[in-house]
């Protein structure tokens, strides 16, 4: 299922692109492409997204709050401001993707490789991962030492 696509390869094309905010909260969206979408400040919450395709996508301030999103492709997409608690997110590729001051608590990120992903000001370490990328993200995005 195709829900949105990249017109050319023209970058002033994209930028012109207006948003549209969806709303797959409850929904059940397995493999669905939402390749270089523009859906900021959509609702995803509890719905499942597993296998779906949203690289190169804007989801800045979106809810995907309780969400299944196992091997999802996020890689090259923009979710600042975006609510992960409680997300599946195992197994994800979200590499090149910019998670700034996300909220991450209760989600499982484990099986996933984030180290070249941005994470500033997110809470990370409230999230279940592998150590490895524990060990990667404590030392490129450091937790505040205020909490």
């Amino acid at each position: 299922m195709v829900m949105s696509g990249g017109g050319g390869d023209d970058p002033r094309e994209s930028k012109s692109e207006e948003s549209v905010v969806l709303d797959w909260s409850f929904q059940n969206h397995k493999e669905a492409i939402l390749r270089k979408g523009r859906h900021s400040g959509s609702n995803f919450r509890r719905a499942i997204l597993d296998n779906a395709d949203l690289t190169e996508g804007d989801f800045t301030k979106s809810n995907f709050k309780r969400a299944s999103m196992v091997e999802i492709d996020l890689m090259k997409s923009a979710f600042d401001g975006s609510d992960f608690r409680g997300a599946d997110l195992r197994k994800a590729r979200l590499n090149l993707s910019n998670f700034r001051n996300c909220k991450f608590a209760g989600a499982d990120l484990r099986g996933i490789r984030g180290r070249y992903a941005i994470w500033q000001g997110s809470d990370w370490w409230n999230a279940t991962m592998d150590d490895d990328l524990k060990k990667v993200l404590s030392k490129k995005w450091p937790r505040p030492s205020s909490e």
